[in-house]
C-alpha cells in the first residue's frame, strides 16, 4: 500500500471475525478459494502485502510450516502489537517501492489490497519484480459492483453507494483479470462471492 494518510490499515469492518452467519458462510468461501489458489505450491520464500491484522499470513504459515515469510503495510502502530503477538514477520512499506531485491519470493500474496492503492500499476510491477521466475501470485479484490450492493444492501455506506471506505479502485471479475495479465499470465480466475481471486505467473 502507498503511505499516504488518505488510505486506512486493517480492517474497516472485520470481515473475519464476523459473527453473522451469512458473512460467516462467506468467508469460508473466500478461505476455501485462497487454499485452492495455493494447492500444490511449494514456495521456499513468501511474501504478502497488506498484511492488515494477519489473518491470510496466519492462515499461510500453518499451510506452508517452516517456509520463510514476511508481510508488508503501511505503518500503524496498532498493527504491529496484532503483529508482535501473532509472532508474524512483518514489516513496515510502500507497495509501490518494495524493499527487497528481484526475483526474492516466488509465492507473493495481495489479498484485499489493491482496491487501496492509489497507484495499483506501480504495485502490480512491483509484484511482478520481486516474484520469481516460476514463482506465482495469488490476489483478490472485490467483486464490483456487486461488493457495493451488498453494501447498500446491509445499509453500509450509504452516503457512498456502497463504496467502503479506502476503496479507491474499482474492479469487475473481467476488469481485474485483464489488470493482472498486463504484467502476469493468468492461470485461474476464482468468484468467491463478492470477490474476485487470481491466480498468475510473472511474463
Amino acid at each position: 500500500m502507498t503511505s499516504t494518510a488518505a488510505t486506512p490499515t486493517g480492517n474497516t469492518y472485520d470481515k473475519y471475525g464476523t459473527t453473522h452467519p451469512v458473512e460467516q458462510r462467506m468467508m469460508r468461501g473466500f478461505m476455501r478459494a485462497l487454499d485452492d489458489m495455493t494447492a500444490g505450491l511449494t514456495p521456499r520464500r513468501i511474501l504478502e502485502i497488506g498484511v492488515g491484522e494477519g489473518h491470510v499470513m496466519s492462515r499461510v504459515r500453518e499451510r506452508f510450516p517452516g517456509v520463510p515469510l514476511v508481510g508488508l503495510d503501511l505503518p500503524d502502530e496498532a498493527l504491529r502489537d496484532e503483529w508482535r503477538d501473532q509472532g508474524l514477520p512483518c514489516m513496515f512499506g510502500d507497495a509501490t517501492r518494495l524493499p527487497f531485491p528481484d526475483r526474492s519470493f516466488d509465492l507473493v500474496l495481495a489479498i484485499e489490497v489493491l482496491e487501496h492503492v492509489p497507484g495499483p500499476d506501480a504495485a502490480l510491477a512491483e509484484l511482478a519484480r520481486v516474484c520469481a521466475g516460476g514463482g506465482t501470485l495469488v490476489a483478490s479484490v472485490p467483486f464490483e459492483p456487486i461488493w457495493r450492493a451488498g453494501n447498500l444492501a446491509r445499509r453500509r455506506y450509504v452516503g457512498d453507494w456502497g463504496n467502503t471506505p479506502g476503496h479507491v479502485n474499482h474492479w469487475t471479475r473481467w476488469g481485474f483479470q485483464k489488470f493482472v495479465a498486463t504484467r502476469f499470465h493468468v492461470q485461474q480466475v476464482r468468484s468467491p462471492l463478492p470477490w474476485t481471486m487470481t491466480r498468475a505467473i510473472p511474463r
